[in-house]
């Protein structure tokens, strides 16, 4: 297993529509490992292909979380291959969200509280589910960058600049220090 450079905005590998996995191989598998790797190294808790380099369908989520308040972290690592949403909720709810390809940079972005997908596996099963919660959202976040999006796309363009301007500034401090 490897820890995968992230591509990060404004590279235009971010805004490349990835492309459907036609067969799930062993090449796809060891990708996978190297995206949790990846991830969780970051941390983070969703990777999609296309940020580490390929524009294929396929994204990895851990959300990580304790099975009771401040408890141990529980991984529950899950591969989603040509995502595809069949119906989304009428309700949608404000998440703040982060991405590993903006870094340090977060906005309030609305979604639909459920969704209903289908995938594969990283075995080639189908699976099909209503998904709500913090799923849901980082699903759907995750499955914006195999069109292309990051989640400031969803933003006013008055946030989207202003969350530019503070990564901008952040890059500028981290090469003063470097």
């Amino acid at each position: 297993m490897a820890i995968l450079p992230i591509y990060e905005t404004p590279d235009e590998m971010l805004r490349q529509v990835s492309k459907p996995v036609e067969e799930v191989t062993d090449w796809h598998r060891e990708l996978i490992a190297d995206m949790f790797e990846t991830m969780y190294d970051a941390p983070g808790i969703g990777l999609a292909a296309v940020q580490v380099g390929h524009p294929i369908r396929m994204l990895v989520i851990d959300l990580q979380e304790s099975e009771e308040e401040g408890g141990e972290v529980v991984k529950d690592p899950r591969v989603f291959i040509n995502p595809e949403i069949l119906e989304t909720s009428d309700n949608d709810v404000p998440y703040t969200e982060g991405c590993l390809s903006v870094p340090e940079q977060y906005a309030e972005v609305m979604r639909p509280d459920r969704i209903k997908a289908r995938w594969l596996d990283e075995n080639g099963t189908k699976h099909e589910k209503e998904i709500e919660g913090l799923l849901a959202v980082c699903l759907q976040h995750e499955m914006d960058h195999l069109e292309g999006v990051l989640f400031i796309d969803h933003l006013s363009k008055l946030k989207r600049d202003m969350v530019l301007k503070k990564l901008a500034k952040m890059r500028k401090l981290q090469r003063k220090a470097a």
